[in-house]
């Protein structure tokens, strides 16, 4: 599974970089704050939602601490897309949140 860690991603923001952001957080832990331009699809739609994605894009999947988005990133990944999990989730976030 391929990995990054937060701060590779907020260099990737920071660079006004075009990603793919996937939060699969339940509704209301997203509600408390997101990376901005991140796309909520929780864990336990992401099976039911994942013809939204675009199998020719990057994803970045993200959660509270990285085993949902870990568990995500493994699924979406054995279905054919290019996903990659983002290490340490929101707890290790430092950058913006709306």
């Amino acid at each position: 599974m391929k990995t990054m860690t937060t701060q590779e991603v907020q260099e990737l923001l920071e660079s006004n970089q075009s990603i793919n952001l996937i939060d699969v957080r339940e509704t209301d832990e997203v509600a408390a704050g997101k990376i901005p331009g991140a796309i909520n699809i929780p864990l336990g739609t992401l099976e039911s939602r994942m013809g939204e994605l675009d199998k020719s894009q990057e994803y970045i999947m993200v959660c509270r601490s990285g085993g949902r988005s870990g568990q995500a990133t493994s699924f979406l990944d054995s279905q054919g897309y290019n996903v990659t999990n983002m290490d340490g989730g929101m707890l290790n976030w430092n950058g913006e949140t709306n």
